[in-house]
């Protein structure tokens, strides 16, 4: 009975080798997709609702990008953010961030962002930003609804 046992979880774990991932795993993203982009869109307009700045914050790179799907899909973002030169009221411009890193005070923000498209839904359930040196930066933010 023990050698059957044996030859059934071999099997389970060749499967699970042979796919690359478990179902519902986060899984790597291309920062090209669609539905990343709408996850790094809807993130990025959210933070800046919450900063004490006049300017607008951007992306200057995405550093990972994970999916997993659950009830919808949930999107890890990691990106280096920066101060741009727009203002937050001028909402029509595309700004990209300040050249010069002195302007630019980037740092590192974690976006997780919950979309539900079939409900025309998508919420941003944390961030957790910081300064590189490490210091913290709206740490640790939670919205939305908990245990996705």
């Amino acid at each position: 009975m023990w050698k059957a046992s044996v030859v059934v979880l071999a099997a389970l774990v060749a499967v699970a080798v042979g796919f690359g991932s478990m179902v519902g795993a986060p899984v790597s993203a291309d920062i090209n997709d669609e539905g990343v982009q709408n996850a790094l869109n809807f993130a990025v307009g959210e933070h800046n609702k919450r900063t004490n700045d006049a300017f607008l914050r951007g992306v200057d790179e995405v550093l990972q990008v994970k999916r997993q799907m659950v009830a919808g899909m949930k999107y890890v973002i990691t990106a280096r953010m920066g101060k741009t030169p727009c203002r937050k009221n001028s909402a029509t411009e595309v700004c990209a961030v300040h050249d010069d890193p002195e302007k630019a005070q980037q740092y590192q923000c974690t976006f997780t962002v919950w979309e539900k498209v079939w409900l025309n839904e998508i919420q941003l359930l944390r961030e957790e930003c910081s300064e590189r040196g490490g210091e913290g930066l709206a740490q640790g933010q939670q919205t939305g609804a908990q245990g996705i």
